[in-house]
């Protein structure tokens, strides 16, 4: 990975080569940034630049023998940490899986998403996390000098999943690891990393894409109409996996839009027929996509309530969703936006611990009409 391939982040990727140029890179480095904003790209690129024979001012070489392996993900000195699961006679250990780390990884340009990668592995029922068993490969894998690379590199994704009662066996080689060890977290949620491994790591913040940063990235994967990936920019909020997600999904969600707007009338009116009609066209769409479609209605609630405020993106949306937005906003107020989007997103956890689809759907049903009570009136409707 060259950081010129690299959309973006710009900021990111001198600050990196600063530290290589000036002899400052620090042996514990946490990356943090949001889902989709390149940051195990630039670990990559970073650990690639530091290790070319043959590096630039600005970038690795790309084809000395250090950079071609790589590439391909396959260097002796690279070695990568990552949740996982136990699946049959596998044991839960990223050394098992790193045949199909390295294929997603490759397939998806670098780009990794949790939930992507759980399902990619087919462990999406159990809990994928980083165990004690990872943190003694560390630490083993570590005690070996390096192959043929100036620094040994380990990269550990979403370090948040570190099990707790795991995570204290890596303190010691964090804070004295072997010389020439370079060890890059990766995270999305600090609050959930153990203070213990923050406090040994160097903190490296990492921004979200911009539209015409998104927007440039996609172009070059996706020759698609430009309506179409300016929607997905739109929706995405800077997440380049999110919005590849939406380029994906532009029909499924002309779907949504359909069947969440019908479903938001058939609850407003208290309407049973009706609910039980959409909860059969619920059912019928795959566990993924049941998860979309709540996301999805997540995301215009949103737009329905911040537009009460006159912060709304609602120019994101196209003609007909706008005009919903505008209409049903009257329904969605600081008075139950909460229980609103808690409804939501307990409805998506449920999906993925492999609810009754039809017992979530009339359950979330009844609660959504509780929720428009809370605001009705007489002047308030919901236009067909």
């Amino acid at each position: 990975m060259l950081f010129k391939e690299i959309v973006g982040n710009e900021v990111a990727k001198t600050r990196l080569l600063k530290t290589v140029r000036e002899s400052r890179v620090s042996h514990a480095q946490l990356f943090l940034g949001p889902e989709g904003s390149g940051k195990l790209q630039l670990a990559i690129a970073y650990a690639q630049y530091i290790n070319c024979t043959n590096r630039t001012e600005t970038d690795s070489c790309g084809v000395c023998p250090s950079c071609v392996k790589y590439n391909k993900l396959i260097h002796p000195d690279l070695h990568f940490v990552f949740p996982s699961a136990a699946t049959g006679d596998t044991k839960a250990l990223s050394k098992n899986y790193i045949q199909k780390w390295r294929e997603y990884l490759l397939a998806n340009k670098y780009h990794a998403s949790f939930n992507d990668w759980i399902n990619f592995l087919g462990v999406e029922r159990k809990q994928a996390i980083i165990n004690k068993d990872d943190c003694n490969e560390i630490i083993r894998t570590l005690s070996y000098k390096q192959y043929e690379a100036e620094y040994k590199v380990m990269i550990i994704w979403m370090a948040e999943k570190l099990f707790h009662a795991s995570a204290p066996k890596l303190l010691k080689i964090l804070e004295e690891p072997p010389e020439k060890t370079l060890f890059i977290l990766i995270a999305e949620d600090q609050d959930q990393i153990l203070s213990t491994i923050l406090s040994r790591a160097q903190l490296f913040k990492i921004d979200k894409l911009n539209d015409d940063e998104l927007a440039i990235a996609l172009q070059q994967h996706y020759p698609v109409d430009p309506k179409m990936l300016r929607r997905a920019v739109n929706m995405s909020d800077g997440n380049y996996i999110a919005a590849e997600r939406c380029l994906n999904q532009i029909e499924d969600e002309r779907q949504y839009f359909g069947l969440f707007t019908n479903w938001m009338r058939a609850c407003y009116l208290n309407n049973i027929v009706k609910i039980n009609t959409y909860m059969n066209e619920f059912s019928k769409l795959s566990r993924e996509n049941q998860k979309a479609f709540l996301v999805y209605g997540i995301n215009i609630l949103r737009q329905c309530f911040l537009i009460h405020f006159g912060s709304s993106n609602i120019h994101r949306l196209d003609e007909e969703e706008q005009v919903f937005v505008r209409n049903f906003s009257a329904f969605v107020t600081p008075n139950n936006i909460g229980a609103f989007s808690k409804a939501f997103n307990d409805a998506v956890s449920h999906v993925e611990r492999n609810a009754n689809a039809n017992i979530l759907f009339v359950d979330v049903s009844l609660k959504i009409h509780q929720f428009i009570k809370l605001v009705a009136t007489p002047q308030a409707s919901v236009k067909k």
